[in-house]
């Protein structure tokens, strides 16, 4: 593959451990995890997690996949977030994950990031 192609899709283990930096290049994190919404196949959201030292006391955040930019060339992440704000984001930690059917939460994650859930979008 050429290095001005195009990747259209990857396999979500693939992206597990991505890096994940914000607009200014500091490390924020990396994808720890993709929540898929089995009845639509779409991407629900990215587990991002940030913080801790070796692993331990790490943070789990929920992003919105569109929350996102992809840096193909460097194979990385661009979340428009500073430390600070992801500190106050929605998030769990690794032994007490959000209920899946939980909508509350997920309409929190997507209002927190300010994206239009696409479960809102009228059918077509």
């Amino acid at each position: 593959m050429g290095k001005n192609d195009i990747v259209r899709a990857l396999s979500a283990t693939s992206l597990n451990g991505t890096n994940v930096v914000n607009t200014q290049g500091e490390d924020i994190g990396h994808i720890e995890d993709l929540m898929i919404d089995l009845t639509t196949g779409r991407i629900l959201y990215a587990v991002l997690s940030f913080g801790g030292i070796l692993g331990i006391g790490n943070k789990l955040f929920a992003v919105p996949f569109q929350s996102f930019t992809i840096d193909q060339n460097n194979e990385r992440f661009i979340l428009d977030a500073n430390k600070e704000r992801l500190q106050n984001a929605p998030g769990f930690d690794k032994d007490h994950w959000p209920q899946t059917g939980n909508m509350d939460f997920q309409n929190e994650v997507y209002r927190y990031y300010d994206v239009d859930p696409y479960w809102n979008e009228p059918v077509r």
